[in-house]
């Protein structure tokens, strides 16, 4: 039996996994950025906020007794994941990267594929006016000096400033439905979705919903995870690589 296993969470697999591990390991800590005012919290011990880059991560982790890292965090949360790659490779503590598969482009979708938001503001004036934005509240800063467009922005707290000029706000978390998003997309008369690659079913359907309205999407790529580190797509597999490590 571990003795502590350190899950960087915040997703539905980080929950997923701590509610799987917390009967049968001695100690298992879910690591949350704090971003959401009311996250939902996963089995096991919590901890909120950052640790203060690699090496206060790596000194937590020394203290702790930490036997293995879980990297669980959103697929965009780069920053968190090269700090965890770093520190790992500081202690010698087994490090995974738990991270669900991305999005599967079918017949019938419009995708306009870049590199970052940047990009992503860049090309959107060329493509919509009235634009569904589901890239999470940290980034609509990116689109905020765009005053050709108006924004319907869904996110699960209140964006802040920067925003842009013509702006709304929808306050609403997952799962949604492809009946919802279809609605949503008719009533607001949308007419390019602007998302990441973040992957999951339960921002999936909007996708579905853009492609019956054959609407634009353009996606933001994922951050490759670090280099070295072994990825799994699912819970099960982060499960058989831990039970390898006892």
């Amino acid at each position: 039996m571990m003795r502590h296993v350190l899950i960087l969470g915040g997703t539905t697999e980080g929950r997923t996994l701590a509610a799987e591990l917390a009967p049968t390991t001695h100690r298992v800590t879910s690591s949350l950025a704090g971003r959401v005012a009311q996250p939902r919290l996963p089995a096991g011990e919590v901890r909120i906020g950052g640790f203060g880059g690699p090496a206060g991560l790596a000194h937590w982790m020394h203290t702790e007794q930490v036997d293995a890292v879980v990297d669980a965090t959103h697929p965009f949360a780069a920053v968190i994941s090269r700090n965890a790659a770093i520190a790992a490779a500081a202690t010698g503590i087994p490090l995974l990267v738990l991270r669900r598969p991305g999005f599967t482009r079918v017949d019938g979708d419009h995708w306009l594929p870049v590199p970052s938001l940047a990009a992503a503001a860049e090309l959107l004036p060329r493509r919509g006016e009235r634009v569904f934005l589901t890239t999470g509240r940290q980034s609509v800063a990116a689109f905020a000096h765009l005053d050709g467009c108006h924004f319907i922005a869904r996110s699960v707290d209140p964006p802040e400033p920067p925003l842009p000029p013509s702006f709304e706000v929808l306050l609403d978390r997952g799962p949604f439905t492809i009946e919802g998003e279809e609605a949503l997309l008719r009533r607001h008369d949308i007419d390019v979705l602007v998302t990441k690659d973040s992957g999951g079913a339960a921002t999936a359907p909007k996708l579905t919903a853009a492609r019956g309205l054959r609407l634009p999407v353009i996606i933001v790529e994922r951050p490759p995870a670090p280099d070295g580190v072994p990825v799994e797509p699912d819970v099960p597999g982060a499960l058989r690589w831990l039970e390898q490590l006892r």
